[in-house]
């Protein structure tokens, strides 16, 4: 009979599936390990990005205005990179509190419920002093575990990685909305030069037929020839041609305008502010590359990547080292919640790596190379800062030179377009010359658009290059 009892206790403790069992939880007393972290695919931002938006609003009847700032305003809270990258600072800050978990106590607690029946004969056990069935029979446990590193560097330097990595996130939003102030300005000063050229455009179309109505009434009075209706013809259709490649690039960058603030493409709206001119003097470099040196945040975000790299680097180091783990577990375990008794365990363990060599070396050059490529665009970026502010600096400068060069310019082919039309009407000349003033005034007035809108952007794209754009914006605009 002991010898029985002593069989039937083996195959209890070695037996496979039971032949019906009920569980509630788990059967294990071991704890659960957190999941693995989610892996979020973060999206990819570029410039294309920053000229789409997220659109909530609806169309509304009649026409809007829209100032410089309200431009701004919407695409600061509209603008598809801005909120991408935004998006991308909490799925880094989601990762940093995944991290901090494996330095924390993992608690966890499970009641269990079982029932169970052994059919001693499927097990092989037959014969005298074998019973065919055991059970039911079972048992109920409540119990609370608790599973902590105590000591994990390599878990120490990653958590301290994913604090600088969710610092540059936040650096990197203050740089994003930067550069949707440059987008959203170049997309509003574009249309206020294209609507310029509009209205040049149409001035010159006016123009023209006036010497075409003159042209013809000439003709018919016999005083010039058929000639010079032809060459008047010519140039009024010409201006109507350059009139529509206006309007329909003005319309096309105008919806470009809207996709950048998120404004639905149905709603009309009509620029209130027009192309500003103000010089922006007394430009030093060297002291404005130190500026933007200073307040850029998107070098700020890569210094905290650099960090973020070396405790990388330095995780993969400490991998090698020792680990002290705590595992615990205490509950109620009886026949029944009404006869039961406690019963708990307290384990210590020191884990020491003893041959995990070529994965310690493989994550330790992976951490190597990452830390080597983000010195590289780090010190890049340096270099790249000093380029824009020192090519914004030149273009503001040239731009400059340029307005005025252009607005006396077309002065002067103001001038020379009266000339001609009056000495055309008095019948002195024949109007080629009108016709060449015309050109020459439309060319004019193109270059004056054009010198002036380059001028408005560098001085934008230099607050931009000094990391100043979203705070400072209106006054390199409209001049300092």
């Amino acid at each position: 009979m002991l010898f029985c009892e002593f069989a039937v206790g083996l195959v209890l403790a070695t037996a496979g599936p039971a032949a019906f069992a009920w569980q509630f939880g788990s059967s294990s007393s071991s704890v659960t390990q957190p999941a693995p972290p989610i892996q979020v695919t973060q999206p990819q931002i570029n410039s294309t990005t920053y000229q789409g938006s997220e659109t909530t609003e609806k169309a509304t009847d009649g026409t809007i205005p829209l100032s410089l700032d309200d431009a701004i305003t919407r695409g600061l809270k509209h603008n598809l990179g801005l909120i991408l990258t935004s998006q991308s600072q909490q799925s880094t800050h989601g990762s940093q509190l995944q991290q901090l978990q494996y330095l924390l106590p993992t608690a966890t607690g499970k009641f269990e419920e079982s029932v169970q029946q052994q059919n001693l004969q499927a097990e092989g056990l037959r014969g005298g002093g074998f019973p065919a069935i055991i059970g039911p029979y079972g048992f109920t446990d409540i119990r609370a575990s608790v599973d902590w590193y105590l000591l994990d560097l390599s878990a120490l330097q990653n958590y301290l990685a994913s604090k600088h990595n969710f610092a540059a996130s936040k650096l990197s939003v203050t740089d994003a909305r930067d550069e949707v102030v440059l987008t959203v300005g170049n997309a509003y000063l574009t249309c206020i030069a294209d609507q310029s050229r509009v209205a040049s455009a149409q001035a010159q179309v006016d123009t023209s037929k006036v010497s075409l109505d003159q042209a013809i009434a000439n003709h018919q009075a016999g005083t010039s020839p058929l000639l010079d209706e032809l060459r008047a013809r010519v140039d009024y259709q010409t201006q109507q041609q350059t009139l529509i490649t206006a309007q329909n690039q003005y319309d096309k960058d105008k919806i470009a305008l809207a996709r950048a603030i998120g404004l639905p493409l149905e709603q009309k709206f009509q620029m209130t502010d027009q192309a500003p001119y103000a010089a922006l003097d007394n430009l030093d470099a060297d002291a404005a590359v130190k500026q933007a040196l200073e307040t850029r945040a998107d070098l700020q975000a890569m210094e905290e990547q650099v960090s973020a790299a070396e405790h990388a680097r330095k995780a993969a180091t400490d991998e090698r080292l020792p680990t002290v783990k705590f595992s615990g577990d205490y509950g109620d375990i009886g026949v029944n919640p009404a006869n039961s008794h406690g019963t708990g365990n307290a384990t210590g363990s020191l884990d020491v790596p003893i041959f995990e060599e070529a994965k310690l070396r493989g994550d330790a050059k992976q951490a190597q190379s990452q830390l080597d490529q983000k010195r590289s665009q780090l010190s890049d970026l340096k270099g790249q800062i000093g380029a824009d502010v020192r090519d914004s600096i030149l273009d503001i400068q040239a731009a400059a030179k340029r307005v005025e060069v252009a607005r006396s310019n077309v002065e002067l082919a103001r001038e020379a377009l009266s000339e001609a039309q009056q000495r055309f009407k008095a019948g002195v000349s024949d109007n080629l010359a009108v016709s060449q003033a015309l050109q020459s005034m439309a060319q004019a007035n193109d270059q004056y658009v054009g010198s002036l809108y380059e001028h408005n952007i560098a001085k934008l794209s230099l607050a931009r290059a000094l990391g100043v754009a979203a705070q400072k914006y209106q006054a390199y605009v409209g001049g300092k």
